[in-house]
C-alpha cells in the first residue's frame, strides 16, 4: 500500500514554510492534531489531577486513562498500566534504573552497547552503585573496504552472556548507523543462551527511540521487558513513554516516588512528580495521525506504507553518497551501505582522504543556504563514535541526514544537489 505523502504533510503546517527538515532523528515535526489536544487541555482542563470536581475528573481521565491507553497501542503492550510517561527517554530510563537498585546484586552482570547513552548510561550508573559487572557488546566492521561500516552482530553478544547475566540493553535501531537490529531474533537467542548457561533471571531493555518513527513495535511478540520511545521523534510533543512488563514491574522495580503513595502496581512507581499533563494528553493524537496514513485503519499497514516511501528517500540520498565517484572523493558511510528494509533513512557519513572535509564544515555549508536543516556530532552515541577514533574526530563526529515519511523525493533531491556543490 502506497503512502499519500501530500496528505501526510497536510498534518504538519510547519512544512508549508518550504524549509526541509532533515534532522528528524533529533526531533520530528509535531502533528497539528497533537497541538490541538495540547491547546484544548490548557484551555479547558488545566487543573491538578485527582480531585472530585468535574474539571479535575476530566483532566484525570485524559492524562491517567486515555493517554496510556492510546500509547499502549504504539508498543502493543497488554495494559495501559505498563506505560510510564516522563519528560524524556533519558529521564524515563534513569528513573527505571533507580527503581532497579534493590534488584541488582554485587557480581550481577549488565550487558550494554555503545549506542545512544539513554539506554547505556543509566545501566552504567546502576552497575557502579550496586557493584555489578559491566560488559560491552561492541559493533564490528562489516565491510573490509570501509572501516566506518560497523554494525552489531548477535554472534558477538552471545559469548558475553553468562550465568550471572541480569540485564541486556541494546538499541532496536541505531540513531547514527540507521541499521535495524532484528530484535525478536536477538532476544530469542539471548534468552536461550542465558538459560543454557544457568542464568536465573534476565531482563532485556530495548531503546526504540530511533526505531519508532519508522517501524512497528511489538513488545509482546519480541518478549522484551523494557522499551522506551521519545514521542517528540514520533510526531508528538517533547515527552517520552516507557514500557515496563507488568510482571517485572511487580518483582524487580521498587518505588522511587513519595514513600506514602501506594503505587505498587502503578506507573507512578517510577514516575515521581508526574509528567507534563498537557503534553501527555497531546500524545493521544499520535496514534490517530498514524492510522490516518492508510484507509485500512491499521498501524501495521501505516508502517508498511511508511517503510516503502522511506526506502525511496534512502535510494536517492544513500544511493548518491555510495556512488563510486563519491567513494573516490573520500565519502565514507558510517554504518551499512545497503539499501533495503533493514535500514531507515538516517544516513551518517564522513569525508576523508587528501581532500577531507570536517563534518562541521559540511553542515555549515548547508546552514549558509538556510534551506535544509541537518547536523553533525556524536549524537549522544558517544561510545560508538569513540570506537571509530582515531579514524574519526570525536568532537567533529559525523554528518547526519535523517529523513522520515513526510519528506518528499524533491526534498531528497535538494539535499543531493547541495551535497554535489560541497563535494565538487
Amino acid at each position: 500500500m502506497s503512502l499519500d505523502v501530500e496528505k501526510a504533510r497536510s498534518h504538519f503546517p510547519t512544512l508549508d514554510s518550504g524549509f526541509i527538515f532533515a534532522d528528524n532523528a533529533g526531533g520530528s515535526q509535531c502533528a497539528k492534531g497533537v497541538v490541538d489536544l495540547i491547546t484544548d487541555y490548557l484551555l479547558n482542563s488545566n487543573v491538578q489531577l485527582g480531585a472530585d470536581y468535574s474539571v479535575s475528573a476530566l483532566a484525570t481521565k485524559r492524562v491517567a486513562l486515555d493517554a496510556p491507553s492510546i500509547a499502549r497501542q504504539l508498543f502493543n503492550a497488554r495494559s495501559p498500566d505498563e506505560i510510564v510517561f516522563s519528560s524524556s527517554s533519558s529521564m524515563n530510563m534513569e528513573n527505571l534504573a533507580r527503581g532497579m537498585d534493590n534488584a541488582i546484586q554485587p557480581g550481577d552482570e549488565i550487558i550494554v552497547t555503545g549506542e545512544h547513552e539513554t539506554n547505556v548510561g543509566c545501566w552504567k550508573k546502576l552497575a557502579s552503585r550496586r557493584g555489578a559487572v559491566l560488559k560491552h557488546w561492541k559493533s564490528r566492521v562489516i565491510d573490509p573496504t570501509n572501516s566506518f561500516s560497523v554494525a552489531l552482530k548477535t554472534e558477538d553478544l552471545l559469548p558475553l552472556i553468562s550465568s550471572k547475566t541480569r540485564i541486556i540493553a541494546f538499541t532496536a535501531c541505531s540513531n547514527i548507523l540507521g541499521s535495524i537490529i532484528p530484535v525478536k531474533d536477538v532476544i530469542k537467542a539471548a534468552r536461550a543462551e542465558a538459560k543454557s548457561k544457568g542464568a536465573s533471571k534476565v531482563e532485556i531493555s530495548v531503546d526504540c527511540v530511533a526505531y519508532a518513527p519508522h517501524r512497528l513495535i511489538d513488545v509482546q511478540d519480541w518478549d522484551v521487558d523494557f522499551c522506551v520511545v521519545s514521542l517528540y521523534k514520533v510526531y508528538g510533543p517533547h515527552t517520552s513513554a516507557l514500557y515496563v512488563r507488568s510482571e517485572v514491574f511487580k518483582t524487580s522495580v521498587s518505588p522511587i516516588n513519595h514513600h506514602f503513595l501506594r503505587v505498587e502496581s502503578s506507573p507512578y512507581k517510577i514516575q515521581p512528580g508526574g509528567p507534563g499533563y498537557e503534553l501527555v494528553h497531546g500524545t493521544s493524537g499520535i496514534v490517530p495521525y498514524l492510522l490516518s496514513l492508510t484507509p485500512v485503519n491499521s498501524l501495521r499497514a501505516s508502517f508498511e506504507a511508511i517503510t516503502m516511501h522511506e526506502l525511496t528517500l534512502l535510494q536517492v540520498v544513500l544511493g548518491y553518497l555510495t556512488h563510486p565517484d563519491r567513494k573516490a572523493r573520500g565519502v565514507r558511510i558510517v554504518g551499512d551501505e545497503k539499501i533495503d528494509s533493514t535500514r531507515v533513512p538516517t544516513i551518517s557519513f564522513v569525508v576523508v582522504g587528501e581532500r577531507s572535509i570536517k563534518s562541521k564544515d559540511i553542515v555549515a555549508a548547508f546552514d549558509r543556504k538556510n534551506k535544509i536543516g541537518i547536523r553533525y556530532g556524536h549524537f549522544y552515541a558517544y561510545t560508538l563514535v569513540s570506537e571509530l577514533a582515531p579514524k574519526l574526530d570525536l568532537e567533529d563526529g559525523v554528518v547526519r541526514i535523517s529523513l522520515v515519511h513526510y519528506n518528499t523525493i524533491a526534498e531528497a533531491n535538494a539535499i543531493v544537489e547541495t551535497l554535489e556543490d560541497i563535494l565538487a
